[in-house]
This record gives C-alpha cells, sequence and structure tokens, in this order.
C-alpha cells in the first residue's frame, strides 16, 4: 500500500557500514538470515533512523547524528530503557531487541528495535489516503487522547522514577534553554534576551510530574494502514523525562500549524494539522485541560515557551551546520525560522 511510510536513500555523509551491521543484527536475532538492505527514514533533525531489510524480516536502526555532539544530548542507552520499561504500560511504543555501546561497530552506541509498519502523518497526509473533515476530527482526537494516556502513566509502576527530577521542572527549563540559546547563538539570529527575561519572570507553578515526551508530534505518531484513524505506534522518545504536563503541550503545540497561521509558518509546517477537520490550539489546550482535569485560563507562557525552545532546538540544529559540523542542506536557512520564532513569542508577550 503507497501510504505505508517508507525509507528511502541514505543522505551524503550518513552513511553506515553493511557488513558490520549485518554481522552485528545475525549475532542478535537468531531467525534472520539472507542479505541486508539498509535504507534511511526521511525525518530526524536529532537521532537518525535506518530500515534493516532482510528477506524476512525488518528491523529499525537508531543512532545519534554524524559530527561533534555532547553524548548526553543523544543517549542511546537512555532511549533504549525508556521505551523498554515503558512498554507494558503504554503499548503504543515499539518492542526493543538490542542495545549496543561497542563502539566498533558503527562508532556509537546504537539500538534495534521493531518496525512499525503503517503510516506517519507528516507536512502532507499520503496522496493515496482520503479522509473526510469527520475523519481527520477523529484522527486528531486519538492522536491527542495518546498524549493524554501518556501523561497518566504511573512513573513508579514503570520503574521510571529515576528518568527526571520531576520537580522543579518548570524553573529548570527554562533556565536551561535560556543558556542552550545563548551557547548556540550565531551573529545572524536575535538574542531573544526579552523573551527570556519574560519566560524567568513569569513562571507558573508546576502542575504535576509526570512521564513527558518533550517531542509528541503527527510526524511521530504511526497509523493503521487498514484504519487511518487508529493510533499503533509513537515513537522518538530521546526527550522523555518526568516533568510538567502544560510544558509538554507548549512544546507540542510549537508544531502545531494551523490554517489560518501566516505564510512563513505555513512553510514550517511537519504535520497536517491545517486539514479542514483538526483541532486550533485553543481546541486542543481546552480538550487537554477538560480530559486532565486542569484549570489553565491563560496559556500564554506555556505557548510562548514551546516557541522559544523550538527555536532552541533549531539554533543548535543551524550552529551544528554553520560550523561544517553536518552537510545537510535542509539546516541553511534554518536561522530565518529563529528570527521569525522570536517575532511570534514577542507578539504573543505584546497581547
Amino acid at each position: 500500500m503507497t501510504v505505508i511510510d517508507q525509507a528511502g536513500t541514505i543522505r551524503d555523509g550518513e552513511e553506515l557500514n553493511n557488513a558490520t551491521i549485518n554481522a552485528y543484527v545475525k549475532q542478535q536475532v537468531s531467525d534472520i538470515d539472507g542479505d541486508l538492505t539498509i535504507t534511511q527514514f526521511p525525518g530526524g533533525a536529532s537521532n537518525l533512523t535506518y530500515a534493516l531489510s532482510f528477506p524476512n524480516k525488518e528491523l529499525i536502526l537508531r543512532r545519534p547524528p554524524f559530527g561533534t555532539i555532547a553524548k548526553s544530548a543523544h543517549d542511546m542507552g537512555r532511549e533504549y530503557k525508556v521505551m523498554d520499561k515503558l512498554k507494558p504500560h503504554y503499548p503504543y511504543v515499539p518492542t526493543m531487541v538490542s542495545f549496543c555501546d561497542d563502539e566498533s561497530i558503527i562508532g556509537c552506541d546504537f539500538y534495534l528495535m521493531e518496525r512499525l509498519v503503517g503510516i506517519i502523518p507528516r507536512s502532507e497526509m499520503p496522496k493515496a489516503l482520503t479522509l473526510d473533515e469527520s475523519q481527520t476530527r477523529e484522527l486528531c482526537t486519538n492522536v491527542v487522547d495518546k498524549f493524554i494516556e501518556l501523561h497518566q502513566v504511573d512513573y513508579v509502576a514503570s520503574d521510571l522514577a529515576d528518568l527526571g527530577k520531576g520537580d522543579g521542572y518548570v524553573e529548570r527549563q527554562i533556565s536551561g534553554w535560556s543558556t542552550r540559546y545563548r551557547n548556540a547563538k550565531t551573529d545572524n539570529v536575535p538574542d531573544f534576551e526579552g523573551v527570556m527575561s519574560w519566560l524567568n519572570s513569569n513562571m507558573p507553578a508546576q502542575v504535576k510530574v509526570c512521564i513527558i515526551h518533550n517531542d509528541f508530534r503527527f510526524d511521530n505518531v504511526v497509523l493503521n494502514p487498514d484504519n487511518p484513524t487508529e493510533v499503533i505506534g509513537v515513537l522518538d522518545w530521546e526527550m522523555a523525562t518526568l516533568g510538567d504536563p502544560l510544558m509538554d503541550l507548549g512544546n507540542s503545540l510549537a508544531y502545531w500549524i494551523q490554517a489560518d497561521d501566516d505564510p512563513v509558518l505555513q512553510m514550517t509546517r511537519r504535520q497536517p494539522t491545517h486539514l479542514p477537520g483538526m483541532m486550533t490550539r485553543q481546541e486542543v489546550v481546552d480538550y487537554y485541560c477538560d480530559k486532565m482535569g486542569f484549570q489553565c485560563d491563560d496559556f500564554t507562557f506555556y505557548r510562548v515557551y514551546g516557541l522559544f525552545r523550538l527555536a532552541g532546538i533549531i539554533q543548535q540544529i543551524y550552529y551544528r551546520f554553520h560550523h561544517g559540523q553536518t552537510k545537510d542542506k535542509r539546516f541553511a536557512n534554518f536561522f530565518m525560522m529563529v528570527a521569525h520564532l522570536e517575532k511570534l513569542c514577542l507578539g504573543l508577550i505584546g497581547k
């Protein structure tokens, strides 16, 4: 079926050694035979995702990006542990297969997991998939429900109480992202000092401690190809931690581009939230808070935080491109988006 998400050509400079991976996989998984073919999934500006295809099985390999990176920012062992422990309590996590910290294999830590075969809703829905407005609404609601369900998982019962500090999350995020932005600043982006000062002066009390995904978007969910409104998987757990759920919602809404957003934002859209039937950002906030039992009369702080954090993420990626640590041309104009995000933050603060 053409709507199923497929891996493709490996990007220049991100190739893997077929022979060493083939030998490693066959040591780890007993029922594999035949020749290995490696392809790469198109998403991923951070950790990289490859499909390992054998005649009788497909696996996924996740590794950190190429170039000089802080290991703490791309801790593959931690990402593996989170999914392995979460799987019994949150069934949308893929099954883990193997973690490898032997750098002689591919030069870095990596892990293997099952491949969830399905549809990944990226910036546009697959052309062969036609959902009407009511089906789109059902899909949207199901995706938000999976987000809510994650925030209701018992992190103690999941043996993930050591995943993060939990309390004090709001303050740590504002301080931490302010430092990271300043450290990654290049001379062609704004300084965000006004935004950082406002965030620091307007921090709300933390609403609760729970497991948060930190990157929950439509292009990190997998849909059932036989029932495209059903979510069968949630991917990309590298930034999961214990924290404040409303901060996590702010993170997610930074990527939620509506049909009436400005043309610059429309160019950056990575998920199909512009389609008729999708909730608006405010509808998501209202629906989420109702289901979680939260009272949140003004979401501005979380919205500004989400946009500022996104600017920090984009700027860290652009910093690597700017200094020649990656050749990926997708990142060449990221500095323009950083400037636009500051403008959006200041507009929200001004209101």
